[in-house]
């Protein structure tokens, strides 16, 4: 008869685990470079930046206007002020200028007129 001997493997320690350690100049690097996109965005912005006007005197600005009526539309609207333009480019003039959302209006409101259509 025959026997079979069955043995474990031997069994090696590993070779320590090295970790890694930061020193304190090695953390200022790291912060540094984590920083650089913000800081570049930030002068990014402060340099390109709107300009304001600086003057001494006082800026206004008049705006005509046309009040909602009853049964008033944008469109309508519209071809009243520029008979003889595009309603679709005042009516998006109109929405752009005072800001509306949809063509939803409120009898009694006050729509600014933009500058090219007013006269």
């Amino acid at each position: 008869m025959s026997s079979i001997s069955v043995t474990a493997p031997s069994i090696r320690p590993s070779a320590a685990v090295t970790r890694l350690r930061l020193t304190a100049r090695g953390r200022r690097v790291l912060l540094a470079l984590a920083a650089l996109p913000l800081a570049v965005g930030l002068a990014f912005a402060a340099l390109s930046g709107g300009s304001a006007y600086a003057g001494g005197e006082e800026v206004t600005s008049s705006f005509e206007t046309v009040t909602v009526m009853p049964g008033d539309t944008l469109w309508s609207i519209a071809e009243e002020i520029a008979p003889g333009a595009d309603p679709r480019d005042v009516v998006d003039g109109l929405q752009k200028l005072n800001l509306l959302e949809g063509g939803t209006l409120m009898i009694g409101e006050e729509l600014a007129i933009p500058a090219a259509y007013a006269g």
